[in-house]
């Protein structure tokens, strides 16, 4: 066991995957157990299923309620499940923290959950110690019939994917709410910096609409929102999820034009950029999956072909196929490691 500082982010998914392994006691009602490229879990009530998902804020402060319950009901959706019930730890930094922001997150919590139908059930609020910056640690559960259940295994040799939107819609709003001083420095307007600021409402960081459009199609086999790390990262924990292998046209990926200019100018790689507000989804109807989307008035586009390359994730656009980068650490994880 190394002793070395680990750096800010997610921890490697080898590290990651023997801790998981440690001590694993199997529970006959638990359908879907932790692992590499699963976001929830699932366990067996009856004829439904409870989905629960657990995920911290840590990169964002302003909007930080919304952010929170969105990534939270994000993977529920993914599952096929309705998002139903929040509950949030929130950590707020002693010497910093007033009534007035407290009341601020808690209002960002309520709308976000009123936004998708879920209710605020619980959790825990404190001032402490040791903090720069207020955290805020989510829990969502929902629930879904159990034969509309989507589980991030269903991946098989043959199935298209298919993404929503333009990466990376919330790497884009971070960067311009967290990043704005050096963005501002590296020439970027105010009127930029507000637009991408915006990218988190509009066109907003929850895919629980296209989750519930693409779930109702009968057509879809497995979902994932890719988080830290980005799309990149995103493909190759749904390869790890469903064993398989992923082969994706780079020049298909839509990329938002704000996000490229922004990550230019900080020397980002928008594939490895926090990326929730896309959609991944395996689908065998590609065209069906994509018509669905865009008459929802949802941009949509094919992006790849499931492969029977177990663990592989290859991009390709008119040559050779080569290793899709893996982003252990998020680009923005990297650029407030560097700052500091």
């Amino acid at each position: 066991m190394g002793t070395d500082p680990l750096p800010v982010g997610k921890l490697t998914p080898e590290f990651l995957a023997r801790l998981l392994g440690e001590g694993a006691r199997p529970d006959p009602r638990v359908i879907l157990g932790p692992g590499i490229g699963r976001d929830v879990a699932v366990l067996d009530f009856g004829d439904r299923a409870l989905v629960v998902k657990s995920d911290p804020v840590t990169f964002a402060t302003d909007e930080l309620g919304w952010y929170a319950v969105n990534v939270n009901a994000n993977d529920i959706a993914c599952a096929g499940a309705e998002p139903k019930w929040f509950l949030g730890t929130l950590l707020l930094p002693e010497g910093r923290t007033d009534e007035a922001l407290v009341a601020r997150i808690f209002g960002q919590i309520r709308e976000a959950c009123s936004a998708i139908g879920a209710s605020l059930i619980g959790g825990h609020t404190e001032v402490t110690y040791g903090l720069d910056r207020p955290i805020l640690c989510g829990q969502m559960l929902g629930e879904v019939a159990k034969e509309r259940l989507i589980l991030p295994t269903g991946l098989r040799p043959g199935q298209a994917i298919v993404m929503t939107k333009a990466i990376a819609v919330e790497g884009t709003s971070i960067l311009a709410r967290e990043a704005a001083d050096r963005l501002r420095e590296a020439g970027c307007t105010e009127d930029e910096l507000a637009a991408g600021a915006a990218r988190l409402r509009d066109p907003g960081i929850s895919v629980v609409a296209e989750a519930r459009l693409l779930a109702s199609l009968d057509m879809v086999h497995a979902m994932h929102d890719p988080t830290e790390g980005g799309l990149a990262t995103g493909l190759w924990e749904m390869a790890q999820a469903g064993g398989v292998g992923i082969d994706v046209c780079a020049g298909d990926i839509p990329i938002d034009p704000l996000c490229e200019r922004f990550c230019n100018l900080l020397g980002l790689d928008p594939l490895g950029l926090i990326a929730s507000g896309t959609l991944l989804a395996a689908v065998t109807d590609a065209d069906a999956a994509v018509a669905a989307c865009r008459d929802a008035g949802i941009l949509c586009a094919r992006i790849g072909t499931v492969t029977e390359s177990a663990g592989s994730v290859r991009g390709q656009c008119g040559g050779r196929r080569e290793p899709l980068p893996r982003f252990d650490q998020d680009e923005i994880a990297r650029l407030l490691a560097e700052a500091d």
